[in-house]
């Protein structure tokens, strides 16, 4: 049977498992959820944007809506990411025994939220007032 330190050897990331002491396991699963809740978010907007364009596609609607599709794709992939790098710095910063980060991402979703609700918003009026 291999010992803790086998164990703990064999983790990876070790740039993450490898350092400092070992966390209460609540406060690193806490980490997990958050992580994979950011994921799940990523993932929606990915679904949002294949839905978007495949609407466009359907509903024979400008390239502006495909274009809008693509960034709300790129922007889950960021979420996704940005959730990965998140994890690893809040789960390090657990073993080290040093202050929680402030959250990155919250800042950019909110603001992207904004934007594309912004150019949404001004593409229907444009719409509106062609008719």
């Amino acid at each position: 049977m291999a010992s803790d330190e086998e164990d703990q050897d064999r983790r990876k990331p070790r740039s993450v498992y490898g350092v400092g002491d070992e966390p209460d396991a609540r406060f690193s699963l806490a980490n997990e959820r958050t992580a994979l809740a950011w994921m799940r978010t990523g993932l929606a907007l990915v679904a949002g944007g294949v839905a978007l364009t495949t609407l466009a596609g359907v509903a024979d609607l400008p390239v502006f809506v495909d274009v809008m599709a693509a960034l709300v794709c790129l922007g889950g992939g960021l979420v996704a990411v940005s959730a990965l790098i998140g994890w690893r710095r809040v789960e390090r910063a657990l073993r080290l025994a040093l202050p929680l980060p402030a959250p990155r991402i919250l800042v950019g979703v909110g603001l992207g939220i904004v934007v594309l609700a912004l150019v949404f918003s001004g593409y229907a009026m444009f719409e509106a007032l062609q008719r």
